[in-house]
């Protein structure tokens, strides 16, 4: 197909615009597009300017692309600034992106020139464009307000800027039953160790992961976490079952540095290979849910609740900065509803 393909704006908005010689196929093709256009005042084909057309007609995302040089120095300058105020990594990463998409969307604009309008723009015509997740959404807005604090010494009005609602998404529980099934499914004992203490302290995957076996108190029976999320330390109970099992592992496997390592001695166990690990195990206990390690610390706080522990112990044990944050597992609890009757047994 002989044809090309070139961003422009048209009536104000920005659009892809396809050029080709009359052609009854080309048409055709044209008009599969969502939201494909005739303009007879510039004689030609439009689309909407989305990543999805434009990976379809070969033109770079805003991904794919970069800042300019002045915007380059911004992101680089960001990034220097959020590492000496000690953000983690996972942080840095998420919040340098979300930027990096915005500095791409203006590369033709000076840093000084854009404004608040300018991140409405950006919203409507990229993020929902593209429909982008309200996580996503949050993350950028957070990002352009923190940029232009930082680096820019500017204030972007935040309240101007359309934020979406959360949604109230209730966390994923698994059954008691469940959960011993996807334990006992591995006959590896590292594997089996692993997923086992990241239900029975109700770890997340990289406080897990960080675990050296100075960490492990086996006199005052805890586990120290250190530098967790938010980068603060906690303490989490560890049962005597947990405990023996933590002693013939470390009988078998001896570890050096980390309490679990990978191939690489004296290196963390690979996240992704504990992902493997417990998809193996719920092959192997015939488990159709799409669980994921989180799901784990979700049903342990709740099977916590469930058992009568207060929500103010279960608060501090999972390491919440708001009691609101863990009042969520109320929601999923079914103790109490389990004990109300339907009406429909009286009929």
């Amino acid at each position: 197909m002989n044809w090309r393909a070139k961003i422009i704006t048209h009536n104000h908005e920005q659009r892809i615009a396809v050029y080709f010689e009359k052609d009854a196929a080309l048409i055709a093709w044209i008009k599969t597009f969502p939201g494909a256009r005739w303009s007879q005042t510039k004689i030609l084909w439009h689309l909407p300017d989305n990543d999805e057309n434009r990976r379809k007609l070969g033109i770079p995302t805003l991904v794919e692309l970069s800042p300019n040089e002045e915007g380059m120095r911004g992101l680089e300058s960001f990034k220097r600034w959020l590492r000496s105020k000690r953000y983690s990594e996972n942080t840095i990463k998420t919040y340098s992106e979300a930027l990096k998409s915005f500095l791409v969307f203006y590369r033709l604009k000076d840093l000084n020139e854009i404004d608040n309008d300018d991140v409405i723009q950006y919203n409507t015509d990229y993020i929902l464009k593209n429909s982008l997740s309200p996580s996503y959404q949050n993350q950028i807005v957070n990002a352009i307000k923190l940029f232009f604090k930082t680096t820019q010494n500017r204030v972007i009005a935040i309240e101007k800027i359309h934020r979406p609602k959360r949604a109230k998404v209730l966390p994923n529980v698994l059954s008691k039953e469940e959960v011993k099934a996807i334990l006992e499914a591995h006959s590896n004992l590292k594997h089996k160790t692993m997923l086992s203490l990241i239900y029975s302290c109700g770890l997340r995957c990289g406080e897990l992961l960080a675990l050296q076996p100075v960490h492990i108190d086996s006199k005052r029976n805890i586990v120290l976490l250190k530098n967790s999320k938010g980068k603060k330390d906690r303490i989490a109970p560890l049962s005597p079952k947990i405990l023996n099992m933590l002693r013939e592992y470390f009988i078998a496997y001896k570890p050096k540095v980390y309490l679990f390592e990978g191939q690489t001695s004296g290196q963390p166990y690979d996240s992704r290979s504990l992902q493997m690990v417990l998809k193996q195990a719920l092959v192997k206990a015939q488990i159709s849910k799409p669980v994921t390690l989180h799901w784990l610390r979700h049903s342990y706080a709740t099977h916590l609740l469930e058992s009568g522990t207060d929500l103010r112990y279960i608060q501090e044990l999972l390491g919440h900065n708001s009691s609101k944050t863990t009042e969520i597992y109320t929601h999923v609890s079914t103790k109490s509803i389990q004990q109300i009757k339907s009406p429909f047994d009286d009929l």
